[in-house]
């Protein structure tokens, strides 16, 4: 069973997420800010993360501070990121801290679980491409 951590400020989102991929068959753990998804990280090897770019209102960092977190733990661990902030550098950004996809909300559930799929059948990742 595939381990997914969902990384959102919005409970609601968490919330459908955990939902729909534990339905899909996956071991799903959610956080809502940066803190709680490192102890979450530290403790738990993950196939997927699917995060959002901006974890608080004041830092839009978070989320590629988190996706070089997540790099440094686990290069394997397939990183999604999911936000409504997106733009072609912020994207560009994010691919160059590491995401292996960037899709820009409102996405279906069915659609942000077609890319999971994806990236768990492609071939393991090696080392991160340089910045």
């Amino acid at each position: 069973m595939p381990r997914l951590l969902v990384v959102d400020d919005e409970e609601s989102i968490c919330f459908s997420m955990s939902e729909y991929f534990s339905l899909q068959g996956y071991k799903v753990d959610t956080a809502s800010e940066l803190e709680e998804a490192e102890k979450l990280l530290g403790a738990t090897n993950y196939r997927v993360v699917i995060q959002d770019l901006r974890l608080t209102m004041t830092n839009s960092q978070d989320g590629l501070d988190m996706i070089k977190l997540i790099r440094a733990h686990n290069p394997q661990t397939r990183i999604v990121v999911l936000t409504a902030y997106g733009s072609a550098e912020v994207e560009d950004e994010a691919r160059r801290c590491g995401a292996d996809a960037f899709l820009r909300k409102p996405k279906p559930l069915s659609q942000v679980a077609q890319v999971v799929q994806g990236l768990l059948e492609a071939p393991p990742r090696h080392a991160a491409r340089p910045a």
